[in-house]
């Protein structure tokens, strides 16, 4: 068997049970009120998932470093050791805050990619701009103002400033930044969490609304979103904020020395990588999970998507549980 038909097998095949089985763990905590056992619940099913897996994996996009376990830390290996070796990018959760809320566009998220090809990043903030598919290369730039990559984005879409859509995380550190999108004429979408959700938006303007994604969120996500744009096509650009001098030494141990240095959507997730996610609440790529009639069967809605083929496979699942699991 050649290595490539063992990454079709297993993580193509194998990594939307990893999302599916995050997904319907965190299900069970939509809207009530606790981020932290929501997302407890989503690493727990997840970490025991990938361990099924024969591959040798290790997460070099997680939800911090080993010190702050028992979450799916940077580093940490996973599988079985049997298998390929790869890198993982993940967030058992993608918007905590949301599924607390029982609000949209919750996720569970995983990319996986052979040995080096996904950004090494610490788990510290990201600046990030982003877009669909379609448009030149280098049409927006975190070196250029909002006003100029919005007019960009009007000009190649045929539109008005006016009619461009930016999606923002609403946050209280992007003040300037809806001011001086608002200033320039466009439109704004703010969105409470999610921002991976919020950079995919960008590949479907036409349902989504979003023409382009702008502002700050975590790194890993920035990866996990690079990733998926690498799959459905799109461009996206971050930078790495350091807030303090313990920020940047968790660059330092990730091998980041430029920390100025703007990344592109192919140096963040290069080669051949495959993407895959399931909703827990209801959203723009995907449905969250659902209870069937009589309580003890639950639906899924998946997607998984590969670069190399730019294949995409959407998955809906049926679960039968015990309400006590």
């Amino acid at each position: 068997m050649t290595k490539e038909s063992t990454l079709d097998r297993i993580f193509v095949l194998e990594l939307v049970r990893v999302t599916e089985a995050a997904a319907l763990a965190a299900a069970k905590l939509v809207g009530r009120g606790n981020e932290k056992d929501a997302d407890a619940a989503a690493v727990d099913a997840m970490r025991s998932a990938l361990n099924q897996l024969d591959m040798d994996g290790t997460v070099v996009i997680g939800e911090g470093e080993r010190d702050e376990a028992p979450m799916l830390f940077i580093g940490e290996k996973v599988g079985t050791g049997k298998g390929v070796g790869v890198d993982i990018a993940l967030d058992p959760l993608e918007g905590t805050t949301i599924t607390a809320k029982a609000q949209q566009n919750s996720m569970a998220v995983i990319a996986i990619a052979e040995k080096g090809n996904l950004l090494y990043a610490p788990d510290v903030y990201m600046d990030k701009i982003a877009v669909g598919g379609g448009y030149a290369p280098g049409i927006v730039d975190l070196d250029r103002s909002p006003a100029e990559n919005i007019a960009a984005v009007a000009k190649a879409k045929g539109v008005a400033v006016e009619d461009v859509m930016v999606c923002i995380l609403d946050r209280p550190r992007h003040a300037e930044l809806i001011k001086n999108v608002r200033d320039a004429g466009a439109r704004i979408m703010l969105i409470g969490d999610g921002d991976v959700a919020g950079v995919i938006a960008t590949s479907d303007p036409d349902n989504t609304m979003v023409d382009i994604y702008m502002g700050s969120g975590g790194a890993p996500e920035g990866v996990l979103a690079a990733a998926a744009l690498r799959c459905i096509g799109g461009q996206i650009q971050g930078r790495l904020l350091f807030r303090n001098d313990d920020e940047r030494g968790r660059a330092v141990r990730c091998g980041i020395s430029d920390f100025d240095r703007k990344y592109s959507t192919e140096e963040m997730a290069k080669g051949d990588v495959i993407f895959a996610a399931s909703g827990v609440t209801n959203g723009w790529l995907l449905d969250g999970v659902k209870t069937l009639p009589g309580g003890k069967r639950y639906s899924t809605s998946s997607v998984v998507m590969r670069s190399r083929s730019r294949t995409v496979r959407w998955v809906k699942g049926e679960h039968s549980f015990d309400r006590n699991d």
